[in-house]
């Protein structure tokens, strides 16, 4: 599995800031009130951010050679692919909470002033979450194989 390239990241980012106005712009047009992201969501952010690292610290552990204990395969996959969905809807979430904010900055009448704190209460804890995403996806990835070295080793014998 290759890592998250920043062209992708990028995208999916942009994805959510036109997600995030729009939507918001989209429901207030219609006479609604304006979505806004409840402190629960910026704590399950984090949250999660925390436990993707923890669960790939053995995977470094074990790529490094410090580990005592066998490494399942299947579980450090298992790390790779969260730590990759974490990455990317990280990166989305994070729009949406810009295009959140955007969007109550830019309207002629301020709304309270939680309601942007929110919005970027939420664009932090998904950065963090997108930040854990890439460094999980670090810690899965295996070393360059030294292809040279055996070649020489083999030469040799």
């Amino acid at each position: 599995m290759k890592r998250t390239p920043a062209s992708t990241l990028i995208a999916f980012t942009l994805s959510g800031l036109v997600i995030g106005y729009l939507g918001e712009l989209s429901i207030v047009t219609a006479g609604s009130k304006a979505l806004v992201p409840p402190i629960s969501l910026p704590v399950t952010l984090v949250g999660v951010a925390v436990i993707v690292i923890a669960l790939a610290w053995p995977i470094r552990r074990a790529v490094k050679g410090k580990a005592t204990k066998h490494l399942d395969p299947f579980r450090a996959m298992r790390t790779a692919v969260l730590a990759k969905a974490c990455s990317l809807s990280g990166a989305l979430v994070f729009g949406i909470g810009i295009g959140i904010a955007l969007f109550v900055l830019t309207r002629s009448v301020l709304p309270a002033g939680e309601t942007v704190w929110l919005a970027i209460a939420t664009a932090v804890g998904a950065a963090l979450l997108l930040a854990a995403g890439l460094i999980a996806e670090h810690f899965c990835t295996l070393p360059p194989d030294d292809t040279d070295l055996e070649k020489e080793e083999h030469a040799h014998a």
